[in-house]
């Protein structure tokens, strides 16, 4: 088993800043991706931001030049720096990975419990 734990929600005023961080625990041979996704009330959950085991990232368009994800391997941590927030990027933001178990074993999908960020003045 693989836990995700997030941490560094809370509320921010328009134009601030955040950093989301999400530790990785747990049975790991190897991390294949790691990634944020948000999910706004009434609306379904979207991917906001991926990293690969190769450094490779993508963003969602909405948050292009204002997200950084960001790894640090050895302690299997992800981060998103967010800055120039919006009251769009109010929601609940979910850490997940993509995780290898053991050598053998196959890719297994796992999500952290979430964490709210709320942006309004």
């Amino acid at each position: 088993q693989v836990q995700l734990v997030e941490s560094g929600g809370g509320l921010v005023q328009p134009g601030g800043s955040l950093r989301l961080s999400c530790a990785a625990s747990g049975s790991i041979f190897r991390i294949e991706t790691m990634g944020w996704y948000r999910q706004a009330p009434g609306k379904q959950r979207e991917s906001v931001a991926i990293i690969l085991s190769t450094g490779s990232t993508s963003y969602v368009d909405a948050v292009k030049g204002r997200f950084t994800i960001s790894t640090d391997t050895a302690q299997k941590m992800v981060y998103l720096q967010m800055n120039s927030l919006e009251p769009e990027d109010t929601a609940v933001y979910y850490c997940h990975a993509l995780v290898k178990e053991r050598i053998w074993s196959t890719v297994t999908s796992y999500w952290g419990q979430g964490t709210q960020v709320t942006v309004s003045s």
